[in-house]
């Protein structure tokens, strides 16, 4: 049987590309601003912030938290999510690698 298409590259570029992709819709992205803006946990108020359907949310923080970058606790009826700081970091310092590695020489076409 032949290679997965991820079999072909890094550990750290695979790794590199799930934290993208678990970034790559607007909607965790507005998640994320929100819970930087707001500097504590959320409990349910992202469907009037957001303006999206509840299931939606959900569906987003389950993403956000499969990644490891928020994470939840149960409070009565209802979760209430932060940011895991420890995955923060590892996220910022993994992007800041790959970004820092191009130095603009202006010999490019």
């Amino acid at each position: 049987m032949g290679l997965t298409k991820t079999e072909i590259f890094s550990e750290k570029q695979n790794k590199l590309a799930t934290m993208m992709k678990s970034l790559a819709h607007p909607a965790r992205i507005a998640i994320i601003q929100h819970l930087i803006k707001i500097n504590s946990c959320i409990c349910g108020d992202l469907v009037e912030e957001l303006g999206l359907a509840q299931p939606t949310i959900s569906q987003h923080l389950k993403e956000l938290k499969n990644a490891g970058l928020i994470q939840g606790t149960i409070e009565g009826t209802s979760v209430c999510y932060c940011i895991d700081p420890k995955v923060w970091k590892q996220f910022k310092s993994s992007f800041e690698s790959f970004f820092v590695s191009y130095n603009n020489s202006d010999k490019c076409c």
